[in-house]
């Protein structure tokens, strides 16, 4: 429900925010809410995830990305993400989402999203992301291109993000992907 609530929150309030270019860093000050919390009482793995979906979510609609993406009938899905987790958002904590585009491949868009708090990384994670058509298939970098009026093969991915990527993959669906565990 706190998730719901906070996409309805950001649905209402995006016009009156800034207006964002799709490569600038978007930022979203947000606040731990109760609902957020694990046994622990401190934000729950999950909920860092959740809230990252806002935070690209801020960022395609602020930068016009989010209209024209709907228009053409293609919309984003999360191939890949992995996060970590330095310090903890306790109860009442005030922090800041910051989300930026790191750049592209043949296949994939791949953001960057950071959970700061007075300048300070809290978290950080990678999001692989993949566009695709309402119509069935995937949309091309191509596509893409132009959608948002540039050449997105200037804005290649670095070596870094490109091993992440490899390294975190499985097999398409059109490959078996059996679940052998060693020693099993």
């Amino acid at each position: 429900m706190n998730l719901f609530l906070r996409l309805l929150r950001l649905r209402l309030t995006v016009a009156r925010r800034s207006r964002l270019d799709f490569l600038d860093v978007g930022r979203m000050p947000m606040r731990v809410a109760l609902t957020d919390l694990d046994p622990l009482r401190h934000v729950n793995n999950g909920v860092y995830l959740s809230m990252m979906d806002l935070g690209r979510i801020d960022l395609m609609m602020r930068s016009g990305v989010w209209k024209r993406l709907t228009t053409a009938g293609y919309y984003p899905v999360v191939a890949a993400q992995t996060i970590t987790y330095r310090k903890s958002l306790e109860l009442g904590q005030r922090f800041m989402l910051e989300t930026a585009l790191r750049g592209f491949d043949e296949k994939a868009a791949y953001i960057e999203q950071r959970f700061v708090v007075d300048g300070e990384i809290y978290a950080s994670a990678i999001v692989k992301a993949r566009f695709l058509k309402r119509s069935g298939g995937t949309v091309s970098l191509d596509e893409l291109g132009a959608l948002v009026d540039q050449d997105l093969r200037v804005h290649a991915i670095d070596s870094k993000t490109a091993r992440w990527s490899q390294d975190v993959a499985l097999p398409t669906t059109r490959e078996p992907a059996p679940s052998l565990w060693p020693g099993a």
